[in-house]
């Protein structure tokens, strides 16, 4: 009844790879765009904010559809890297790393951002004060006070990205043992006679992925929020 198919198997392994790999990747980026929108005023400055979090309300799968209008073969990136170098993303296992990156990325830089707002200005200025530099402080004050938003950032990107469905099929498509993730062989053994058991046992394994990546994001916020209680 729990003993996972080999099809199975490998789509644990590919949801646990590409929603790894993706917010490895985006996290730099996540970084420095929380730190910007947090601490930065600037024109443009709610525009930008707007962009980054479009994908928390676009349909999932007008996202997967703009991602294979630029990443497809005949797409305004994908079509240069296939042409010059043979590179081709859509409907391949890089493709779900795209996917899951950009459905996690806003998730990502909210928790950052939050966390950067909450940093006391004055900290930076007396650095600089004492002669930092802009990375030195922004490298020993900004970014250990932005860690407890940066894990929280990544454990909800990690577990959106587990559960990304329609993006990915539609940039990725559902290809078993290649693109197939675990939400996409779930919905292909609901759509077979006599999946019921495998149904079962996937739906059971998202619940736990998913649910302890949310538990682990609210075990770090707890932990920040005692550690800045003052004694």
């Amino acid at each position: 009844m729990f003993a996972l198919s080999p099809t199975e198997m490998s789509a644990l392994i590919l949801s646990l790879r590409a929603s790894s790999l993706a917010v490895l990747w985006a996290l730099p980026f996540a970084i420095g765009l929380g730190w910007v929108l947090g601490v930065k005023r600037f024109p443009g400055h709610g525009l930008l904010n707007a962009f980054v979090h479009l994908p928390l309300v676009l349909p999932p799968v007008v996202l997967g559809y703009l991602l294979l209008l630029l990443l497809g073969r005949k797409g305004l990136i994908g079509g240069p890297l296939y042409e010059l170098l043979g590179l081709r993303i859509a409907f391949s296992e890089g493709a779900v790393v795209v996917a899951c990156a950009v459905v996690g990325f806003p998730l990502m830089v909210r928790a950052i951002r939050q966390s950067a707002e909450a940093i006391d200005p004055r900290l930076a200025r007396a650095a600089r004060s004492l002669g930092a530099s802009e990375v030195r402080v922004f490298i020993t004050v900004t970014l250990p006070l932005m860690a407890p938003g940066i894990l929280t950032g990544l454990t909800l990107a990690f577990a959106r990205a587990v559960g990304e469905f329609g993006a990915t099929i539609t940039l990725a498509g559902n290809i078993p043992g290649k693109t197939q993730t675990l939400p996409l062989a779930l919905f292909t053994v609901t759509q077979s006679p006599g999946g019921d058991a495998a149904a079962l046992r996937l739906c059971i394994l998202s619940l736990v992925l998913a649910g302890g990546a949310l538990l682990a994001s609210e075990a770090i916020a707890r932990r920040t929020n005692l550690q800045e209680v003052p004694t």
